[in-house]
């Protein structure tokens, strides 16, 4: 696949496959320039965001607004707890009052899927949605530090074996990565409790159980059991998952010693991995997090030049 050092402007961001190939390896290569040290190329004038966090998060949050401080965006101050949410406010209403006071890019995470919908119809807000995550749904920009992570690993995608493995009926990252790796040529596994799993995922790849794949794949992507959305009702303890379905220090042994393990984080240790593998010299779960800010730097840039 070929690099475009051609600029990438968006409108919005709301899922990764509505990005075309080209804007994809473009968002990686503007990562690849700001995380080399290049600076950001805007119009000098004053550009303010928002970063609208309806769920917890550490990375994704603090991610961007890391990116945000390093373009010299102005970041305007938002916690649900304190605004007028806390009054009955809906997410419609508060993104309204962002784009009327002048607020040029709304990241927001929301329990709803796919919540972005109404927002882009509106004829009225103009403020660009950056979806920093949608209930299961999509995770658009932990999608693409995946892919850069990824392609500064093997510089390809084409023909890597990749294993999605744990929590994939409520992983928004599962949805957007399998979407995006099929499309880019990757063949992927999926493993996991069977529970979990959903038949729509045939059209993207195999499920198999863990043992099986191990010494096959070029990438281990292990998923957060998200206990919030199972609502108190998994079946399975921390040690049973573990031993059954986890990346353990014995399965670990059994991949190939190029393969790499990510996880989108956080990591519930000793559950989906072994603790001694999260910073073991095959995980990449730091550089996940260390990218996560420069392509979210490239994606707000995009956005930005959008706005020119």
């Amino acid at each position: 696949m070929i690099i475009t050092s051609e600029r990438i402007s968006l409108k919005h961001l709301l899922t990764a496959e509505s990005l075309s190939d080209q804007e994809v390896m473009g968002l990686i290569e503007r990562a690849q320039a700001f995380k080399r040290g290049e600076k950001a190329e805007l119009k000098k004038q004053q550009y303010f965001t928002a970063n609208l966090f309806f769920e917890n998060s550490t990375r994704t949050h603090k991610s961007f607004e890391v990116a945000e401080k390093k373009l010299g965006i102005d970041v305007i101050e938002f916690d649900a707890k304190t605004s007028s949410v806390s009054k009955g406010e809906s997410l419609y209403d508060t993104v309204l009052t962002m784009s009327a006071i002048g607020v040029h890019a709304c990241v927001i995470r929301h329990w709803e899927e796919d919540y972005y919908n109404e927002l882009i119809q509106s004829k009225t807000i103009t403020t660009s949605i950056i979806n920093g995550g949608d209930g299961s749904g999509n995770h658009p920009t932990q999608c693409l530090l995946d892919l850069l992570t990824i392609y500064e690993e093997f510089g390809h995608f084409e023909n890597l074996n990749i294993a999605i493995c744990g929590d994939l009926t409520h992983s928004r990252v599962a949805n957007s990565n399998m979407k995006m790796l099929k499309r880019l040529g990757a063949n992927l596994y999926f493993c996991g409790p069977e529970a979990w799993y959903n038949k729509k995922y045939e059209a993207y790849g195999t499920f198999k159980p863990i043992d099986e794949v191990l010494d096959k794949v070029d990438v281990m992507m292990m998923l957060r059991v998200q206990h919030e959305r199972h609502e108190g009702n998994s079946e399975f303890s921390k040690e049973n998952y573990h031993t059954e379905y986890g990346l353990t220090t014995g399965r670990a042994k059994k991949m190939k010693k190029d393969a790499i393990i990510m996880h989108p984080a956080p990591v519930n240790r000793d559950v989906e991995l072994a603790d001694e593998l999260v910073e073991s010299y095959q995980s990449r779960i730091t550089q996940q997090m260390s990218n996560g800010v420069f392509m979210r730097m490239a994606i707000l840039e995009a956005i930005l030049h959008g706005k020119a």
